[in-house]
């Protein structure tokens, strides 16, 4: 049975933006397996409902159903273990540290600076959720979460360790890509697919990083479906 996986999709099936989906199609790359990506709408709960989980990514490898993008990452290096993600316990510590600095340290300021333009890149079905959802999470509405200005500088600081890192060896995992690049990587794919904000400037080792990360995978990154290629992508 041919592997499947459910991967949010925006106001065109094309647009897939979801930070921990991009994770997982990073990794399945990275081991050289293939996937099919379903596309799933934040209301489609009950199309995944049988895997105990109402976000995704969601997995389905045969007969078995992985949900959590680190937990994915781990079932695949337990199930095809050819060209480890996480390797040895050192190896995973690292990656899970550059899983919470995605999440916690990044996000956050990547969040301000494109908000809006993730809730233009929604399907309309999705409009009302996604507004109700976030708004009870940030305690303020979409409009007021929005600040490019704040959300820049907040990114800003937040990469200087990774620009340490990416000052001396061309990916976070080191001369070659693996699970903390492709932790981190999602983050910018989600900016990448929704909005035509710059996050950082060209002369940046950040940017240098993420352009090599694009083109990785015969340009799996590169090749995604971006708000800006939709006929009025910007559009209400």
């Amino acid at each position: 049975m041919a592997r499947k996986m459910f991967d949010l999709c925006g106001r065109d099936e094309r647009l897939r933006f979801s930070p921990y989906c991009w994770r997982v199609k990073f990794a399945l790359a990275h081991k050289g397996l293939d996937c099919d990506f379903v596309p799933w709408k934040f209301t489609d709960k009950e199309a995944i409902a049988f895997s105990g989980q109402s976000k995704v990514p969601v997995l389905l490898d045969g007969d078995e159903a992985v949900t959590d993008s680190y937990e994915i990452l781990r079932y695949l290096d337990r199930v095809y273990p050819e060209r480890p993600l996480l390797g040895d316990e050192v190896a995973e510590a690292r990656a899970r540290f550059f899983k919470h600095y995605a999440e916690r340290s990044l996000a956050p300021g990547v969040v301000r600076t494109i908000l809006m333009d993730v809730f233009n890149a929604v399907h309309p079905d999705d409009r009302d959720y996604f507004r109700t959802t976030r708004e009870k999470a940030f305690g303020r509405t979409l409009e007021e979460m929005h600040s490019p200005i704040q959300g820049l500088s907040m990114l800003d600081k937040a990469l200087e360790p990774m620009r340490g890192q990416l000052e001396e060896t061309p990916f976070l995992e080191g001369e070659t890509a693996g699970a903390s690049d492709y932790l981190v990587v999602g983050v910018f794919m989600w900016a990448r697919v929704c909005s035509a904000a710059d996050l950082v400037s060209n002369a940046d080792p950040v940017y240098a990083w993420f352009q090599r990360m694009l083109d990785l995978h015969d340009g799996l990154g590169r090749r995604a479906t971006r708000i800006t290629d939709i006929e009025g992508g910007y559009a209400n």
